[in-house]
């Protein structure tokens, strides 16, 4: 099989009020939860549905698209929806499941509501989690931790 013979569906939306965060599941996914119970968090992928991906595919190098970083970098450097392939991954705090209703709630993510949720994996520290990781020097006085990035004022941080 190759890339271009997959056929991707959403398997549910992101319902984003800026209060409340939460996956809204299709009835069809819903028994594929089951065992999600007692996991912290979550790899949420999904898809940036309002990007103009047919704009930016081609175009690797991004100018300025962090305040503070440098004049040009490449997309595979940055998390900026202009990219070869609209996709994102999250890693949310789960906050509870209602497996009857199909939804999960988090306690944040960054994708706003209607955006197609792809897939969702438990975070398992021994596949996921990395010890000491570097970053550049324009970004090293981001938070270190997810739990951290929620008092932090990404605004000042980012050009799109």
């Amino acid at each position: 099989m190759t890339v271009d013979e997959v056929n991707l569906r959403d398997i549910g939306l992101v319902e984003n009020d800026g209060r409340r965060f939460s996956i809204k599941m299709h009835k069809k996914y819903i028994p594929g939860l089951i065992g999600l119970k007692g996991y912290s968090h979550l790899l949420v992928v999904w898809f940036f549905h309002k990007s103009e991906n047919n704009v930016f595919q081609d175009r690797l190098v991004l100018e300025n698209p962090y305040k503070k970083g440098p004049k040009e970098i490449g997309v595979f450097a940055t998390r900026s929806p202009e990219r070869p392939n609209p996709l994102a991954i999250s890693v949310s705090a789960l906050k509870s499941i209602n497996f009857e209703k199909g939804i999960i709630d988090l306690w944040w993510i960054d994708a706003c509501s209607g955006t197609p949720v792809l897939d969702i994996k438990p975070y398992t520290p021994g596949a996921d989690r990395v010890e000491k990781p570097k970053v550049p020097d324009w970004c090293g006085h981001w938070p270190k931790n997810i739990e951290e990035s929620g008092d932090f004022n990404w605004g000042d941080e980012f050009n799109f």
